[in-house]
């Protein structure tokens, strides 16, 4: 007899982790520095307009689609057709390749937590130049093929943790593991950076920050690039594509509002990234008025998590003791941020694997992770953090959930039917959708993807040949670790197709 579906017990429940699984460290950066530099103020009409006609529908469509067939992505596309079930498969490799590289970053967060809590003690003191313990955390490598500049012993152990809270959380299901650890986390991130928001705002210089990132530049409005830009950070933050939020829809319960429910998760996802933009900016404002330095003195990626905001810090009070707490409240943040994505990203594929292998939940989730770490210990090299990474994360980011977002709009709009899922998301929800929600999924989102798509391999041509002449080791590097990692997860993706249920 078949095993009968764990669903989540509770509708906030099932909210907290939807917006852990789309509320990642990307958006403390990403989307501050995407407003600033595509037009400021500007920004914000297309991110809305991104919103509306991608991002809701889309969300709607995924937990939809996922309670109507009670699977993941492999149910999902075997459901259309047995022989697209390999797409399906792509699909949840993408989560398990940005787990690899993901845990990295979230192993830093935790570096500098002790570090922070070694500051309020008076062990170390590095809030004030945060650059020299970044230094030693992450190295030096000449290119991404110099594995000779060794291993970051600090990201190692750091990152054996945090697959461990993986494991033990996502081992422990839906109901008794990542809704309990959601409704816990959530709210924590949620208070915390509301603090921080609040906290940044009143430091001098803030507004000469915000004047930065909201002042509208309007003559950048019909700059196709930033439509582009807005949808792609929309579409990306949202963890849309990638099987995760198909996932999640599957264990809701028959009765639930998903118009609602999606409408909640975007609107939270999108009120994050308002809230880090005004943090992130409010901060460099401050650097930039009282220290001299410009804004992309820290870069536009994890620089401003990991080296701006400690030198905020120890500017924000004299004493050591409250400088390393602050540090460690802000830290802490970030680990869970970052926690509450990769959990979801591992449930994705968790939840794929058991709807076609007769598996427990505890093995298939020990052997994800111990293929996982093994990963990780790649970009815990000194070349894989400094090179491979963002190789890897661009190639599988520009290229492989932009296709597969369009892919899976495509099939299931065309092929399913967007109408049975109109009915099916409107049947318990307060907020019905219209026709309108049909034609954004049929027309809008596709031709919207379709030319991100585009660009996106036009700029890499563009890169690699302008590389060939300039850096063959670079050049190289991104054919080895960018579209040699698409490769594989092609070739995984045909084997795991291929083989037979048990």
């Amino acid at each position: 007899m078949e095993k009968k579906r764990e669903l989540w017990t509770s509708r906030s429940g099932f909210i907290f982790a939807a917006i852990g699984a789309a509320v990642g460290l990307g958006n403390l950066w990403r989307f501050p520095f995407q407003a600033y530099k595509n037009g400021g103020g500007a920004f914000f009409f297309p991110y809305i307009v991104a919103l509306l006609s991608c991002a809701i529908p889309l969300m709607i469509l995924e937990y939809t689609y996922g309670r109507r067939i009670r699977g993941g992505s492999i149910k999902a596309f075997k459901t259309i057709s047995a022989k697209y079930e390999w797409i399906g498969w792509m699909q949840v490799m993408v989560p398990i390749v940005v787990m690899m590289f993901y845990c990295t970053i979230i192993s830093v967060s935790m570096i500098f937590m002790v570090w922070s809590l070694g500051h309020a003690f008076g062990i170390v003191n590095f809030m004030g130049d945060p650059g020299k313990l970044m230094g030693m955390v992450t190295g030096s490598a000449s290119g991404p093929f110099d594995f000779r500049s060794g291993i970051s012993k600090y990201l190692f152990f750091f990152v054996i943790i945090v697959w461990i809270s993986n494991l033990i959380i996502v081992r422990k299901g839906i109901s008794k593991g990542i809704e309990k650890v959601s409704r816990i986390f959530t709210p924590v991130l949620i208070i915390m950076m509301l603090m921080f928001m609040i906290n940044s705002l009143r430091l001098n210089g803030a507004m000469f920050g915000l004047k930065q990132l909201f002042t509208p530049d309007f003559t950048k409005i019909l700059d196709p690039n930033i439509w582009v830009s807005a949808y792609a950070q929309v579409f990306f933050s949202t963890t849309l594509g990638v099987g995760v939020m198909i996932a999640y829809g599957s264990y809701l319960k028959e009765d639930a509002d998903i118009v609602g429910s999606s409408i909640i998760t975007v609107a939270a996802n999108a009120s994050f990234d308002i809230i880090a933009g005004v943090t992130v900016f409010s901060t460099l404002g401050y650097l930039v008025t009282n220290m001299g330095v410009e804004f992309d003195s820290f870069g536009s990626g994890a620089g401003i998590a990991f080296i701006a905001f400690p030198i905020a810090i120890s500017t924000i009070t004299s004493n050591v003791f409250l400088q390393g707490m602050i540090g460690f409240l802000f830290f802490l943040c970030l680990f869970i941020a970052g926690l509450s994505s990769s959990i979801s990203m591992l449930e994705a594929f968790t939840t794929a694997t058991l709807d076609k292998f007769k598996i427990s939940r505890e093995k298939i989730v020990t052997i994800i992770s111990i293929v996982g770490f093994l990963g990780s210990i790649c970009f815990s090299t000194f070349a894989g953090f400094n090179y491979i990474l963002d190789i890897v994360d661009s190639h599988v980011g520009n290229y492989v959930i932009a296709t597969l977002g369009l892919v899976e709009t495509i099939m299931v709009c065309y092929i399913y039917g967007i109408e049975k899922i109109r009915i099916d998301a409107n049947e318990y929800s307060d907020i019905k959708v219209g026709k309108y929600f049909n034609f954004l999924l049929k027309y809008v989102t596709p031709l919207i993807l379709g030319i991100t798509v585009i660009s996106n391999l036009i700029e890499e041509l563009k890169k690699l040949s302008g590389l060939f002449t300039s850096n063959i080791s670079i050049f190289m590097g991104e054919l080895v670790f960018g579209w040699g990692v698409i490769l594989l997860m092609l070739l995984a993706s045909i084997f795991l197709y291929l083989k037979k249920a048990d």
